[in-house]
């Protein structure tokens, strides 16, 4: 119970200052949109004598929305390297440094009469959450037990639309939406960092990185024992120590070492397509631009910012429903399942907006797709891709699957970003076609590809990706009869030829020598096997 006690407060104080902003980011930039482009408009009169036309107003506020997304981009290449060299605890902590940063900027740009700082606050801003959503769920998996690490590393997600629906009340015009107060919203994400700046350091690093990456047995099994408030079990140990011996003292691996190891290239290609898919299904872009989307719905203008809150709470409630969910449905289901769901929504979503106007009700039934569009996000895609990468690589391989992962998320997401206000423009009602096409592909692509994880060790996971592997070389090797038959005679005359010009002892003396080596290495695998387990036993002790 004490372990449980540690393992929940570690993960909320990590989240509250992790994933939290990211979510929270996003929807605090909706409500003051009119109130920072007068202020554009105002601060190019002051400087220019120059009123801005509508044109080149919306391409600033382009700007100001991209530049979220261009920082997470810079955050997640950032998050590899830092999350090495300084653990993982250790780069969420000094995270906070772009964070405080962009409050500062934030805060102070209405008084310098300066829009660029408020493009520079969502850079820096954008580099906090990167890392925060790369690090964050690294850390939770491997600090988690086995049969946790789903539900553990998918609470990320729960924090994530949870800061959205936050975001979406402190804007509103009553708290801290109006006018004069857009300032103070844009640097209000501070206190969540403040929160954990002064909570996390009391808890422990990840028991994996300074086992595997530290060489650090006891502060390995003293963070063990306080994650799980006892004794550290055998085979939880074991594993670790397995995974020590496959690391081997290795260096943790580059962005070009991992992306040119061919062995993990089936796995690296699942992790690519779940990231990409996840930013290119269209969610965030209600968020980004959910005025835009409910007035397409014909939702009156004075009701959107109460109606969005609605979604934040929508992706929460289903975000929660999933956790629970994760550890007995299982990753690949839920994840093919989400995108099936949304695919179907998109399409009932499209013929809601071509009857409007016709048919009476269409408007609501558009916001009801839109809702049920966000509750399926967040029963699969929204938590369970960010599990894969934990899940799927080692430690050595780890921090640079996240940094391809989170890399990817936000290219994708700078793209739809820029995109979507034009895909609105020449599609109108049928704007949410091509995220369809993108649903239904990846939940076609998840079905082929991915095994399922849950309660399986690294090693087992491993162990089926080799074994898809060994069947796709089998089935790609199945030639002609007369190519194998070819290959076969070519073979046995390079054996015979070789064979006849080497006396009999020769040849005998050959085998003798293989199977002593052979012999030779399993008595070594085997006293490899009882160091492990001796091993194990001592840091059980300690």
């Amino acid at each position: 119970m004490k372990g449980d006690v540690t393992l929940a407060l570690t993960v909320v104080c990590t989240a509250i200052g992790g994933t939290l902003q990211y979510g929270y980011n996003i929807a605090i930039i909706n409500a003051p949109t009119a109130h920072i482009q007068r202020f554009i408009n105002d601060t190019c009169w002051e400087r220019w004598s120059v009123s801005l036309e509508q044109s080149h107003l919306t391409l600033i506020w382009t700007f100001i929305i991209s530049a979220f997304s261009l920082g997470g981009l810079f955050g997640a290449l950032l998050a590899g390297p830092m999350a090495v060299r300084f653990g993982r605890k250790g780069t969420l902590l000094l995270n906070n440094i772009f964070l405080f940063s962009s409050a500062l900027f934030a805060l102070t740009s209405r008084a310098a009469h300066s829009f660029e700082m408020i493009i520079l606050a969502r850079l820096l801003v954008g580099i906090n959450a990167g890392v925060s959503m790369n690090v964050q769920p690294m850390y939770f998996g491997e600090s988690a037990p086995k049969h946790l690490r789903g539900a553990v590393t998918f609470s990320s997600a729960v924090f994530t639309a949870f800061g959205i629906m936050l975001g979406q009340v402190v804007g509103l015009t009553e708290v801290l939406g109006s006018d004069s107060c857009w300032p103070y919203l844009l640097a209000s994400n501070a206190l969540p960092g403040l929160f954990q700046v002064l909570t996390l350091p009391w808890f422990p690093e990840s028991p994996r990185f300074l086992l595997i990456d530290k060489g650090d047995k006891e502060g390995c099994s003293q963070a063990l024992r306080r994650l799980r408030g006892c004794s550290v079990s055998e085979e939880e140990m074991e594993e670790i120590l397995q995974e020590q011996e496959l690391a081997a003292g290795a260096q943790a691996r580059s962005l070009w070492g991992l992306l040119s190891d061919r062995n993990l290239w089936r796995q690296l290609r699942i992790v690519m397509a779940a990231s990409s898919a996840m930013m290119l299904c269209g969610n965030d872009s209600i968020y980004f631009y959910a005025s835009y989307i409910f007035q397409e719905a014909g939702i009156p203008t004075g009701k959107i910012q109460y109606i969005t809150i609605g979604t934040g709470a929508c992706e929460l409630t289903s975000s929660i429903m999933c956790n629970v969910l994760i550890e007995r449905t299982g990753r690949r289901r839920l994840l093919m399942g989400g995108y099936a769901m949304m695919s179907g929504w998109a399409v009932v979503f499209t013929i809601a907006l071509c009857l409007q106007g016709k048919v009476p009700g269409m408007p609501y039934l558009s916001m009801l797709c839109i809702f049920a569009y966000i509750l399926s996000f967040g029963m699969g895609p929204a938590g369970v891709t960010g599990v894969l990468p934990a899940e799927l690589f080692d430690q050595m391989t780890r921090p640079a699957a996240y940094m391809v992962a989170g890399s990817l998320m936000w290219l994708n997401l700078l793209l739809v970003g820029m995109a979507f206000p034009f895909i609105v423009g020449n599609l109108g009602q049928f704007c949410f076609l091509p995220f369809c096409g993108i649903c239904v592909l990846a939940c076609l692509f998840m079905y082929w590809n991915l095994p399922e994880t849950k309660g399986r060790s690294l090693a087992e996971i491993t162990a089926e990706f080799d074994k898809r592997g060994s069947a796709e070389a089998k089935g790609s090797e199945g030639g002609s009869l007369v190519e194998i038959t070819a290959e076969v005679d070519k073979r046995s005359s390079a054996e015979a030829k070789g064979s006849e010009c080497r006396p009999l002892v020769e040849i005998t003396a050959k085998f003798d020598k293989h199977g002593s080596a052979e012999a030779k290495g399993s008595e070594e695998k085997g006293k490899q096997g009882q160091s492990n387990q001796e091993e194990a036993h001592q840091l059980r002790d300690l």
